[in-house]
């Protein structure tokens, strides 16, 4: 007599496995086609040969995985203007682990797209589920010491790239409700106050969306004019509401009502020091229903 679905370890790991794939992908839709993939090679194995089904299946994944990486990085180099990931509605219990919000945050995976796929993989399996160098090696088909030069490569390029400044989260939510309200009442003082003066603002809006800069806007100044350049183009009707975007304070942006945009922030000594506001209605779909990430 077959067993139950529920008792199947990927139905029982799948919020772990998609999580693995997200984030090697940045994408919710490709770490969807990645685990399609994986349940098909797991449905064809003899499950009676493996030992440990949850790393099993997490090297089944990280190498499909890899696999659709390594597809897509073309797709990705001609994509118009600034290429961000997939913002992705997450519930509370992500903004809890601290470890994983700070990993699965838009401007992590911004800096993990600057990482070879190898690379990638090896930094994600280490720093975010902390597998051991051989299970890694396993994955990657490389071996422990190889793995092992690789992670410490790719810590320290994400190090260089991604300085870890914690933040409490009621300083992170406080300082997003500020810039919410000052662009929702069009306050250009009170912008101008929670902007760092060296603020970078970064846009995605695929070449679809009229008005996404295409290029990083810099400075609190340049940026004060931009946003409330478009705050009186939608006069009346643009709203920026709360949200958890990947375990993060974030921000819903609606525009007659009806989803336009996802921005994140990070937060250095009380301002915000850096914007990612995500427009490409292809990435939009992932915010109505909390997806499962998990470790």
């Amino acid at each position: 007599m077959s067993s139950p679905a529920s008792a199947d370890p990927f139905i029982e790991h799948r919020g772990l496995l998609f999580t693995v794939a997200y984030e090697m992908l940045g994408s919710a839709a490709d770490a969807e086609d990645v685990l399609q993939e994986s349940w098909l090679r797991w449905d064809a194995v003899n499950r009676d040969t493996v030992r440990d089904a949850r790393a099993y299946l997490v090297r089944i994944v990280t190498r499909q995985a890899l696999n659709h990486l390594r597809s897509v990085s073309r797709r990705r180099e001609d994509y118009v203007g600034e290429w961000l990931p997939e913002p992705l509605l997450t519930s509370p219990d992500v903004s809890d682990d601290v470890e994983l919000a700070e990993n699965v945050s838009i401007a992590m995976l911004t800096v993990l797209e600057t990482l070879a796929p190898t690379e990638r993989a090896v930094f994600v399996l280490r720093e975010v589920f902390d597998m051991p160098y051989d299970e890694i090696a396993e994955a990657v088909d490389k071996s422990p010491a190889s793995v092992r030069q690789i992670a410490h490569r790719a810590r320290d390029h994400v190090a260089a790239r991604h300085p870890r400044v914690r933040v409490a989260r009621s300083e992170h939510q406080e300082v997003v409700q500020k810039l919410a309200h000052a662009v929702n009442t069009g306050d250009l003082q009170a912008l101008m106050d929670v902007l760092a003066p060296d603020v970078v603002s970064v846009a995605d809006g695929g070449g679809r969306v009229r008005g996404a800069a295409r290029r990083p806007v810099m400075g609190a100044e340049r940026l004060a004019k931009y946003l409330m350049h478009g705050v009186a183009k939608y006069a009346g009707r643009m709203s920026l509401s709360p949200m958890l975007v990947n375990g993060q304070p974030g921000l819903r942006v609606e525009v007659d009502g009806r989803i336009a945009g996802a921005v994140t922030v990070t937060v250095e000594n009380g301002k915000v020091s850096r914007i990612y506001s995500i427009a490409n209605p292809d990435k939009l779909e992932h915010l109505d229903a909390e997806m499962p990430l998990s470790r």
